[in-house]
């Protein structure tokens, strides 16, 4: 045995739950706690996908002990004083075995040659570790999915400005969530409680409370897998036509122009509600500290836009009518934050989907040319580095975008077609276990026979991998009224973050669970008592304790999927909120075909006015070449003086008696180019002479101190 698998799958699980955060999360804004649970939750979920065929690869192998005991007795009865012995338990097997060969394994003599009678897996570990890891895991994703996460996803947007007042709002938002379960705990409990058979003690009461968390995960699991499993090969088919995928992305950019400019709208009339409450709240009142923590999470363009309201000529206690209360500015604080959130998750999708646009339209505009080399528009994007462009060069991209990546996505769309008729036959049929119609048990009780783990172990973590993802496409497709969106390049606000992190803790368990009984792996499925158990299995319990959960659940399950994946093969859902009105991409419809040419006028006109920048970014840099610096003070400074430059210095001017000293000595004050860059290698006298400048001003008009945004959700309190 060997504990190298699974120290190497440990490690590269922390690596990719590391390289997804990075990628999706910006770790330099959002908070450290943000971080820290959403990056355990990752990690746990993808280690329970990835260490549980290594699970199933040691039941099997004890499987075979168990099985092969009695030859093993009657082998070593040959060599040894030992009595054959009536092995009827599991544990009482292992003992004896262990006690017979503890180092090696169990062998027979064949024309006297030792055989194994069973090959052990080169991922075998002792039977204590895999145990252990699944309590550490299940339970730290239990308590991550149930508490922590969603009371901090309802802090993080909770107006309050204490932290008592935002636990306390959390708690509340959160009912539904603990009502929920507590709902189905209660219904057990009380079934349990009054069946004669069964007592209440606190290892009955863990099993409750796994079962519970497990029916939730795998109703909800029904219907995101009902919907993923056709829409997830359909979706890798589509994109191999040509000109449908452009299509599409033209109506999701019409789609959410309108999103886009509601959000605008919305966080610019909260803007000009914390304008009228800054004009009323001076900077001497006790909650003007409110308004400045209001202030701060509004984005950096709008926050100077507002008054700081420093003036002390008006006593606040002669408008204390008109002044807000504190649970005013909780709402308005709680608007802000979630229109913030709002504005950034719309602009974040607007700019993913215009930059889509752009990449499909120049492989249209390549396909119809006749040159054999990829040219890309200047507003494409190249994200590629150095070096993979050296040997990823137009010439081959051309060939890979505009001829084999959709004969690729073609051949994907199939394979993908045959998973998912796999999985939808054996989720209906998994329950029969003679004949074994289930066709990944049918697979792995082949490659069990042959000792073949590294099969067993392979497609195991690609069955699971399949079935998690069409699960978590159909999360991220079917949005709650927009509340969560999931960006590349470090676009994912705080609050998407958690979600997934809960979203994943809550559904991988029942999933693997669902995958142990489509291989037969689950006594409470199968029916079989002297069948070896999975350590996860162990841990997480049967559902046993619930016979009509447990009878009925292997009914209606099938039927209920099968409904689903023939309602979402024929768009039923689509067409039926096209019919009430909701704007649905229907290939077939006059409307859908006048969003997409509203789309395509949408990306035509944001590509203009992106041209039109670039030329006064182009105009603004030729003029800089061609005259220098823009600034007197700088050419003053860098370079020598001109001919105009020394004329004006020999100018006099009559001093005017209205001006005094202190005028005088603001006109000589250098004045400042916001048109120009300063640059980085200026001397040392022009930056105190910038200072000196500017101290005169705040001297005049009084300082203004803008506070740097905060860092993450829980810096305000």
């Amino acid at each position: 045995m060997s504990a190298g698998p699974l120290v190497v799958e440990i490690i590269c699980t922390c690596c990719l739950a590391a390289f997804l955060l990075h990628r999706y999360g910006d770790l330099r804004k959002q908070n450290i706690l943000t971080t820290l649970t959403t990056f355990i939750s990752w990690y746990f979920s993808f280690l329970i996908i990835f260490v549980l065929p290594l699970d199933v690869s040691s039941t099997f192998y004890r499987q075979c002990l168990q099985d092969e005991a009695p030859k093993i007795l009657t082998t070593t009865t040959t060599t040894t004083t030992l009595k054959p012995v009536n092995v009827t338990n599991t544990s009482d097997t292992s003992t004896i075995l262990s006690s017979i060969v503890p180092s090696t394994p169990p062998l027979q003599v064949l024309n006297n040659v030792p055989v194994p009678l069973c090959q052990v897996p080169l991922s075998h570990v002792p039977e204590n570790v895999l145990p252990t890891l699944w309590q550490v895991v299940y339970w730290t994703s239990q308590l991550l999915t149930w508490i922590i996460l969603p009371i901090m996803q309802s802090y993080s947007t909770a107006g309050d400005f204490t932290v008592a007042g935002k636990i306390k709002t959390a708690l509340i938002e959160n009912a539904i969530y603990y009502g929920s379960y507590l709902l189905i705990f209660g219904v057990i409990l009380i079934y349990v409680v009054a069946k004669a058979d069964l007592q209440v003690d606190a290892e009955r009461l863990k099993v409750i409370g796994i079962t519970a968390s497990n029916t939730w995960g795998l109703f909800l699991l029904i219907l995101l897998l009902g919907y993923g499993l056709v829409e997830v090969p359909r979706s890798v088919y589509n994109s191999s036509k040509k000109g449908f995928v452009l299509s599409k992305t033209y109506f999701k950019i019409s789609k959410l122009s309108t999103e886009k400019t509601e959000a605008d709208e919305a966080l610019e009339d909260v803007l000009d509600e914390i304008k009228k409450v800054s004009e009323k709240i001076k900077y001497n009142h006790p909650l003007r500290k409110h308004i400045d923590t209001i202030l701060l999470k509004c984005p950096e363009t709008m926050r100077h836009a507002v008054p700081q309201n420093n003036d002390d000529y008006e006593d606040y206690n002669r408008s204390s009518i008109d002044i807000p209360s504190e649970k005013t500015l909780v709402r308005l604080h709680k608007r802000v934050i979630q229109d913030s959130q709002n504005h950034h998750r719309t602009h974040a999708q607007w700019n993913s989907l215009m930059q889509k646009a752009i990449d499909l339209e120049d492989v249209e505009r390549n396909e119809q040319s006749s040159i054999t080399k990829f040219q890309r528009s200047q507003h494409s994007s190249s994200m590629m580095p150095a070096f993979v462009r050296v040997f990823y060069t137009p010439e081959i991209e051309w060939y890979w975008r505009c001829k084999v990546y959709f004969w690729v996505m073609r051949v994907c769309g199939v394979i993908l077609a045959v998973v998912t008729f796999m999985v939808v036959w054996s989720e209906c049929l998994f329950f029969v276990k003679d004949p074994i119609l289930s066709l990944f048990a049918v697979f792995i009780n082949a490659a069990k026979h042959n000792y073949d783990y590294v099969f067993i172990e392979l497609s195991s973590i690609l069955t699971i991998a399949y079935l998690c993802f069409c699960a978590y496409y159909s999360i991220f497709q079917i949005r709650i009224l927009n509340l969560y969106y999931i960006a590349p390049h470090h676009q994912t606000d705080e609050f998407s973050l958690m979600f997934t992190g809960m979203m994943l803790c809550r559904l991988t368990p029942p999933m693997c669970l669902n995958f142990l009984g489509l291989i037969h792996l689950d006594s409470h499925i199968t029916k079989e008592d002297n069948i070896e158990e999975t350590s996860y299995t162990k841990i997480m319990g049967h559902m046993d304790v619930i016979s009509f959960i447990s009878d009925g659940f292997n009914i209606y399950f099938p039927i209920i999927l099968v409904l689903l994946c023939i309602c979402t093969f024929f768009s039923l859902g689509s067409r039926i909120l096209h019919f009430l009105g909701v704007q649905q991409f229907i290939g077939d419809d006059d409307m859908t075909q006048e969003l997409v040419d509203e789309g395509r006028q949408i990306v035509q006109r944001e590509k203009r006015n992106r041209d039109r920048k670039l030329d006064s970014a182009e105009r603004r840099r030729e003029w800089t070449e061609k005259f220098g610096a823009t600034s007197r003070s700088s050419d003053r400074v860098i370079g020598p003086r001109t001919d105009r430059e020394r004329a004006r210095e020999k100018e006099t001017v009559a001093r005017s008696p209205d001006e005094n000293d202190k005028t005088e000595l603001l006109k000589e004050a250098e004045p400042i180019d916001y048109t120009g860059e300063l640059s980085s290698a200026a001397d040392t006298d022009f930056s105190q002479g910038y200072q000196r400048s500017s101290t005169l001003r705040s001297n005049r008009f009084g300082s203004r101190t803008s506070n740097a945004p905060p860092r993450g959700i829980f810096d305000d309190v």
